[in-house]
């Protein structure tokens, strides 16, 4: 990762402006998210989507990653390959996905349920969903890194699930991964004191079982080393006084949910 970089009120409002076209992608997405739809389908219509709104896909050959969008199903974490994969009843499936317009880049995931799900699937996505948002109270100017990280332990714990440590959140806005890290375990009052003007990705990723990983042979895909189910909630926030200014919320998405 680069160093820190502090962004301008002008800056943050460009990054806002990428992450609008990433918030109408993921509502996009889900609604498409259903049994019967290949991962790959939704790749290619994500590749679509953002090159007829200016932008390009963040992620695209980022590091040699060849698709559009991480989609990671079930077991999987993150970094997942869009494939021939077909989802099915009960799956869930994380849509991790990254815009670059006009030279700002935005960065988000959400983890939906493929047609109905199990209780336990379903508790797992609320858990991790509400973590983030413990995390996004913490993220204000003159706390640090460990605050946010505490605060997502803090909610996880109780629930038995296994917190990836492996992975965490980032820096973002002017390159896809800035620092500082943002790990999603950690001591309240640790870390990095967090300024205004730096925009970060908080994004809880958490396994049902053990919190151990394994990497596949392709060299992105990350999933479970019991597998089980794991969960992945991402959110980008600029650093200000007295409240987060959270770039990509999902209201947008949760809309296009509730109609389903």
């Amino acid at each position: 990762m680069s160093k820190i970089f502090l962004k301008s009120d002008e800056e943050i409002e460009q990054v806002r402006e990428s992450a609008k076209v990433l918030s109408h992608l993921l509502a996009e997405i889900a609604g498409r998210v259903e049994p019967g739809i290949t991962t790959l389908s939704l790749d290619k219509f994500a590749f679509e989507f953002i090159k007829d709104h200016g932008g390009t896909p963040a992620f695209l050959n980022y590091q040699g990653f060849p698709y559009s969008l991480c989609i990671s199903v079930n077991d999987q974490i993150v970094h997942g390959f869009p494939s021939e994969y077909v989802l099915k009843e009960g799956d869930i499936v994380s849509v991790d996905g990254g815009v670059n317009l006009n030279g700002f880049i935005s960065d988000s995931a959400y983890t939906f349920a493929v047609g109905t799900i199990s209780a336990e699937a379903q508790q797992l996505l609320d858990v991790t969903k509400a973590a983030l948002v413990k995390g996004v109270e913490q993220a204000l100017a003159g706390k640090r890194v460990g605050d946010i990280s505490s605060a997502v332990q803090d909610h996880v714990v109780p629930y038995n699930y296994g917190i990836v440590r492996e992975l965490v959140g980032h820096g973002v806005g002017f390159e896809l991964h800035e620092k500082p890290e943002v790990p999603n375990y950690g001591k309240r009052g640790s870390g990095t004191k967090l300024e205004e003007g730096v925009v970060i990705c908080i994004e809880p990723m958490i396994n049902a079982g053990k919190a151990g990983i394994k990497f596949w042979e392709d060299g992105w895909t990350v999933s479970t080393i019991d597998g089980k189910l794991s969960a992945h909630f991402e959110q980008m926030v600029a650093i200000r006084k007295g409240r987060p200014d959270v770039l990509l919320d999902f209201q947008e998405i949760e809309a296009v949910l509730s109609k389903k």
